[in-house]
């Protein structure tokens, strides 16, 4: 969820960042909300593999939180990545909160021309992305277009494990563009 959080920092402090690097992720902006990306997104990839589910408000109402099983993480996540990354992985994962309070989510991820969009934007397209498809990593790029979209090639969702130095050197020319 990093690309939501990266959103709320640009909204928050768009003075303090040069520029903002999306990879693989959700990518918001103001005429495009986070739930519009996730409506889409259940249009894309299926969930039932082996996920967990937690029903804090009881059997009889929908889940509040799910994990990713191994399988899942093997298939959709971490299927390039060494097998090392995904052992440790599978041991570190927390549950994923489902329904949060939608009122105070859209209030919390609300991003506005006036400040969100005074931050540049690349965003990193991972090609082998079987969580954050690559048709809906553009589609996200060409409704809230960035200053620039590059790929990495052959990479899964954790493009960090996947193709480090390829990300390692799309970084350092997107500090030199951007930053100097």
């Amino acid at each position: 969820m990093g690309g939501l959080v990266l959103s709320m920092a640009m909204e928050r402090f768009p003075e303090n960042i040069a520029v903002a690097v999306f990879a693989a992720a959700v990518m918001p902006g103001p005429d495009l909300t986070y739930h519009s990306i996730l409506e889409e997104h259940s249009r894309r990839v299926e969930y039932n593999m082996d996920p967990m589910y937690r029903f804090d408000d009881g059997p009889e109402q929908a889940p509040t939180y799910i994990s990713f099983g191994y399988n899942f993480l093997a298939s959709k996540v971490y299927q390039l990545s060494p097998p090392e990354d995904l052992t440790l992985a599978s041991y570190l994962g927390r549950p994923f909160r489902l329904c949060p309070d939608q009122d105070k989510m859209k209030e919390e991820i609300a991003v506005t021309r006036g400040k969100y969009g005074l931050v540049r934007r690349v965003y990193i397209v991972c090609d082998q992305d079987l969580l954050l498809m690559e048709g809906l990593q553009r589609w996200m790029a060409e409704r809230n277009p960035p200053d620039e979209v590059k790929v990495i090639s052959g990479s899964d969702h954790m493009v960090m494990f996947s193709k480090p130095l390829e990300l390692c050197a799309s970084l350092e020319e997107i500090g030199r563009h951007y930053c100097s």
